[in-house]
């Protein structure tokens, strides 16, 4: 805020230099941020305050703050005027609408005003301020404005239609003409709180004045306007019409009920001094009652301990009272002091916060009140701060290295948005059998604040997400993307939310024929299994559950699976989703190609990363593999071939693993050829090759009779 040097002294006593001004207010808190000198040699400070000190918005709250500080005394030479008119009810009425925005609006009248131009004294204080005089009516309010930081306006009564004051919203689309200069017509919203007399808005309430009720040379009977309203509401209406002015930029930072009524005595002693008239009787007021001041207590030994210096019980309340709190000790000391304090710690100091100051509102405020008014410069700065860099949590190292892990295979990280839209979600709900827990209901979640558009809905999968960015890459040229993201979605599990964090990816496929989609169900299958060890450790592996019914359980997918994971001590552990993304679903997103997915919860293993490994030797002796080709029905999975391979307890066999699988006109019309390799291996001798041809005999056998596969190759 700007501030008058000589204004300034006008509240000192003695007075204070202006490089004195400066440095009483950055030591309590408000710095300096700029000087010079007005047109007419008045020197003038920009001082800094921040937002929650709506107090010190005008000259007497910086006076106070200087005296509190410095010891000085606060001049202020306040007098009531006497009313010599009629009562003022009986000329104009109030009528409050909204006492939730306007708590208190108070009219008054003088009759038999001047207007003429200010006097010279007023003049060159609001010229150092930066402002332009205009009468003494106008600049009396701007004085006081700027001297107790309420706002103020004075209408023409003779102009008011109906002698009626009414607090209420626009109408939809009213036309509003502000005060000033080239301003020009707004449309009013029915959300902006106005001052209307019988017929329209005269004032766009807390923000500005009308043009048509304005003051001017002929004005003679006037209606004094002092009122408070809801910080929000005046910023709202002040950024939606896109009007500002010193008053609304102080009604932002509030002003309490209790200020207005003697910041209006103030302006009526001022404008019967400038500009004549008489006082009418009384104050037509409307809105709620003002609120009983607030009292807070604070502990004498906890600002001690939080200031980290032994400041007496007797100082403390010094220290308030020179900011008006009308402090008093109600737990007086009663035992030993607190090495030399001079006050027990038991001592309980009880404030009376002064109305205007709204920023204080719990007991640290009080100490930060003793603390700045105190000096900073009493408390002790350490040199040094010892710190102990602790190690990375598990849960973070496990989600950095999954990351670095997908990246490094080509998959591209996405930060998407939460919230979207309710079409997109609803394909995304799980239904109880898809084994997304008991009490899963097929519902999405909403919230209810319109500032979220056309996508209000919680996601229930990170994938609508993901398909959304890919279609937004394809649209720009982009062929083939992969793509991931760590995020959370939402579910609604009978009457209770859950958010879960998850791992998503999205992998491209080359075509739609059955061997490119194969391929790209396995690419993605393969990163689920790269994920697997390096957070469940070299050993574990992944086998995927096929989901029946798909359309009922995992609508998304077709065909569609859960992954289980195996660790190396012989769990199983449910982790999540695989599968192809359903027609529908990529038709929904404008995709024609074929698309693999997989959703992971990965939480529990985050937070044993990373894996218990060992050490071990090389094999002492090699090993014979041998690949068997077998054609089976298309529903034989990988997974029963292999479970059936292992479970024959074949003699030196090491490991079965998948090579390939093939369709075609070879093998027939719902027939698949799957290669498996076997890996056989002694762990005393070099095996021979007769060895291990028994043991692959047998799984001819097995496979021939079991799932009546016929065996291509061995």
């Amino acid at each position: 805020m700007r501030t008058s040097v000589s204004w300034l002294n006008d509240y000192l006593d003695p007075h204070a230099t202006a490089s004195e001004q400066a440095e009483i207010l950055t030591n309590a808190g408000f710095p300096l941020d700029g000087a010079g000198v007005a047109d007419n040699g008045e020197p003038w400070q920009e001082i800094e305050i921040t937002s929650n000190r709506g107090d010190c918005l005008c000259h007497v709250g910086f006076a106070r703050e200087i005296c509190a500080v410095s010891g000085r005394k606060l001049v202020t030479r306040f007098t009531n005027a006497k009313a010599t008119g009629p009562s003022a009810s009986s000329l104009v009425r109030v009528t409050n609408e909204r006492p939730d925005l306007c708590p208190l609006y108070t009219a008054r009248v003088i009759r038999g005003v001047t207007v003429k131009p200010s006097p010279d004294w007023l003049q060159r204080r609001l010229v150092a301020m930066g402002l332009v005089p205009r009468n003494n009516l106008v600049d009396a309010t701007n004085f006081v404005l700027f001297e107790l930081g309420q706002p103020t306006h004075v209408f023409d009564l003779a102009l008011l239609k109906g002698s009626e004051i009414r607090i209420r919203p626009a109408h939809a689309n009213e036309r509003f003409l502000p005060i000033g200069e080239g301003a020009s017509e707004v449309a009013l919203r029915t959300s902006d709180l106005v001052i209307a007399d019988a017929e329209r808005a005269v004032a766009i309430a807390g923000v500005k004045g009308g043009a048509l009720t304005a003051v001017r040379e002929s004005t003679r009977d006037i209606l004094l306007e002092a009122a408070t309203f809801n910080p929000v509401a005046v910023r709202a209406t002040s950024r939606a019409l896109r009007i500002s002015s010193d008053s609304s930029y102080r009604f932002e930072r509030g002003v309490h009920p209790a200020e207005v009524n003697p910041a209006a005595e103030r302006l009526v002693e001022l404008i019967l001094t400038l500009a004549g008239g008489s006082l009418c009787e009384g104050v037509v007021s409307a809105g709620q009652p003002i609120p009983a001041p607030v009292r807070i207590t604070m502990r004498a030994a906890r600002c001690r301990q939080v200031l980290g210096i032994p400041l007496p019980t007797d100082t403390m309340v010094t220290r308030l009272d020179a900011l008006g709190f009308a402090p008093r000790v109600v737990a007086p000391a009663a035992g030993a002091t607190d090495g030399g304090s001079g006050a027990d710690d038991n001592a309980v100091i009880e404030c009376t916060i002064p109305p205007r100051r709204l920023d204080v509102e719990r007991e640290i405020d009080l100490i930060e009140e003793v603390c700045r008014t105190h000096g900073l410069k009493h408390i002790h700065v350490a040199d040094s701060i010892p710190i102990r860099v602790a190690p990375i949590q598990p849960h973070v190292a496990a989600a950095r290295a999954t990351k670095d892990l997908l990246a490094g295979l080509g998959l591209v990280e996405c930060v998407t948005h939460t919230l979207i839209a309710d079409a997109m979600a609803v394909p995304f709900v799980p239904t109880p059998e898809s084994g997304g827990g008991a009490g899963l209901h097929a519902s999405t979640l909403a919230v209810d604040d319109e500032r979220a558009g056309g996508e209000p809905t919680l996601r229930p999968s990170i994938l609508p997400s993901l398909l959304r960015v890919r279609r937004h890459n394809l649209d720009n040229g982009l062929a083939s993307l992969d793509l991931f993201e760590c995020a959370s979605h939402f579910h609604l599990r009978g009457d209770r939310h859950t958010e879960t964090s998850a791992f998503a990816m999205l992998v491209d496929g080359t075509g739609a024929t059955p061997a490119e989609r194969d391929a790209c169900y396995r690419r993605c299958r393969g990163i689920v299994e790269r994920i697997a060890r390096l957070l469940g450790g070299p050993r574990a592996t992944i086998s995927v559950t096929p989901v029946e019914a798909t359309a009922e359980q995992l609508p998304w997918f077709a065909p569609a699976g859960r992954v289980i994971l195996n660790d190396s001590n012989g769990g199983r552990k449910d982790i999540g989703t695989i599968g192809l993304l359903a027609p529908a679903i990529l038709a929904q997103f404008g995709l024609d190609r074929p698309l693999a997915g997989a959703e992971l919860a990965l939480s529990d293993l985050f937070a044993s990363y990373p894996p218990d490994t060992g050490a071990a030797a090389m094999p002492a002796f090699p090993a014979i593999d041998r690949d068997v080709s077998a054609i089976v029905a298309e529903g034989a999975s990988w997974q029963s071939l292999s479970e059936l391979v292992n479970g024959l307890a074949l003699h030196h066999h090491e490991s079965t693993s998948h090579v390939a699988t093939y369709r075609g006109k070879q093998v027939g019309e719902g027939r698949k050829s799957v290669t498996m390799r076997m890996i056989f291996r002694s762990q005393e001798r070099t095996l021979r090759s007769e060895e291990v041809d028994a043991q692959v005999n047998a799984v001819v056998a097995a496979l021939r009779e079991r799932v009546g596969a016929e065996v291509r190759t061995a």
